[in-house]
């Protein structure tokens, strides 16, 4: 399952040339923006949906009609506006286009800074803010996979130079030519989508496994319901990340009081309160039984939505934002609502896995809680018996998503299954895009499907 052999491996940089920072602090102006994370936006019903043959394919493979015997020239990996880069307890994120940047790691948050002095060439963002005292200088490519660098100079210490991999949603692929197999289930998904008249819907599916080049396609990937539970996902990561930074342990008991009930799914909501109940408990069941009263006990202990959505903003996941507690009706009735898309759950789902957010250990216990889910009526129930998944549901009356990892050996895959419109018929059409999606990772090339 890990791919740690296939990454690198992040570390303070020794012995590195280091440029002095001349009036470094003179030079740059700041302004800090908002850091509360993307802002709300109108969800489904508000806006047209994209066209399911539309599809975010995007592919690397060499193109056709070069001259016999010469060896073409490697297309240039494309850039993105916004790109993040992940080093051991933290990240650094570059918005190319806004001149933005955010700093946020184990040791403090620097929230969206702008950059006006910020310098964009040959695909790569580089530049220096000051913040607080502290200076980062940074060179960012914007090309996903490769390696960026960051220097930290806090004021009468030694700096601090940190290199690590640079996130882009999508990341590309690792071997384009794999990958290019995986694109005709672009097609298959959007007939899908296609037929789901009820239901606007999108999809999103990586290659985890290096099987398909770690190639990830999409059908109305950029499409923004409300998010449901599934944006319990972000939760658990920020409590994990702090875990990571040793800041909490999820040893550690939080006291749940009858104020804190709220009913929908969940177990905790049948306990007699007030009592004590451990982190690791409440992460358990937040995913396990989607637990509301989990949900909200956490988004409290964090520090509210604030937290969670700077978590959202450092990775760049623009579609997402956590607005309103679990069964907080008058909250959405004043407009306050969760959203997310297939691109950005399947962003943090496969930052997770590859160990860019969060330590291995503390993946492993994630998509362990993942594995453990209790509501197996949509990705479990259109597999064959026995597929190993590892998912989180999410059902409003008008949305029905599931999401998660395909943990077949050798075909690991993500995967976030989205719609809008009546929850019933939606449920059915996340049951058919999990088939459709499982029956081509199953089928070999010559086309008999595996039992």
């Amino acid at each position: 399952m890990r791919k740690s052999d296939k990454r690198r491996s992040s570390s303070l940089l020794s012995g590195s040339v280091r440029v002095p920072l001349k009036g470094l602090a003179a030079a740059v102006a700041l302004a800090v923006v908002a850091t509360t994370g993307p802002a709300t936006a109108d969800g489904p019903d508000h806006g047209p949906v994209a066209d399911p043959a539309q599809q975010t394919e995007p592919g690397y493979a060499d193109s056709e009609g070069h001259e016999p015997g010469l060896d073409p020239a490697p297309e240039r990996a494309p850039t993105s506006e916004v790109s993040w880069l992940s080093f051991p307890g933290g990240v650094f994120a570059v918005d190319s286009l806004g001149h933005t940047v955010r700093y946020r790691a184990c040791d403090g948050d620097t929230g969206r800074v702008a950059d006006p002095t910020m310098r964009v060439a040959a695909g790569v963002a580089s530049g220096a803010v000051v913040v607080g005292g502290v200076a980062y200088r940074y060179r960012v490519p914007l090309v996903g996979r490769s390696e960026g660098t960051l220097e930290v100079i806090p004021p009468h210490r030694p700096p601090v130079e940190l290199t690590g991999v640079v996130v882009t949603s999508p990341q590309p692929p690792t071997d384009p030519v794999a990958g290019a197999r995986l694109f005709p289930l672009s097609g298959q998904l959007a007939r899908v989508v296609a037929d789901a008249s009820l239901n606007p819907a999108g999809v999103t599916v990586r290659d985890l496994s290096g099987r398909y080049g770690d190639q990830q396609i999409a059908v109305n990937g950029s499409l923004r319901p409300k998010a449901a539970s599934v944006i319990k996902l972000w939760i658990l990561v920020e409590l994990l990340r702090r875990v990571d930074c040793g800041q909490v342990s999820l040893d550690d008991g939080v006291l749940v009081t009858p104020e804190d009930i709220v009913g929908g799914t969940g177990q905790l909501q049948f306990e007699t309160f007030p009592q004590v109940v451990t982190l690791h408990r409440l992460a358990q069941y937040l995913i396990k039984y989607s637990d509301n009263v989990a949900a909200n006990v956490l988004i409290t202990y964090l520090g509210g939505f604030a937290p969670v959505n700077a978590l959202i903003d450092s990775m760049n996941q623009r579609s997402t934002i956590l607005a309103r507690r679990m069964l907080d009706s008058a909250a959405a009735q004043r407009g306050e609502e969760n959203y997310t898309s297939p691109d950005d759950v399947v962003s943090l789902l496969g930052a997770v896995w590859d160990g860019e957010i969060l330590t291995p250990a503390s993946r492993d216990l994630m998509i362990g809680f993942m594995r453990e889910q209790t509501l197996n009526t949509k990705i479990p129930a259109a597999l064959p018996p026995g597929v190993p998944v590892a998912h989180k549901t999410g059902d409003l009356p008008d949305a029905s998503h599931d999401v998660g990892y395909y943990l077949i050996p050798g075909t690991e895959t993500a995967v976030a299954f989205l719609t809008a419109g009546p929850m019933a018929s939606g449920d059915e059409t996340v049951r058919r895009m999990a088939r459709t999606v499982y029956d081509f990772l199953v089928t070999p090339v010559d086309g008999a499907v595996e039992e």
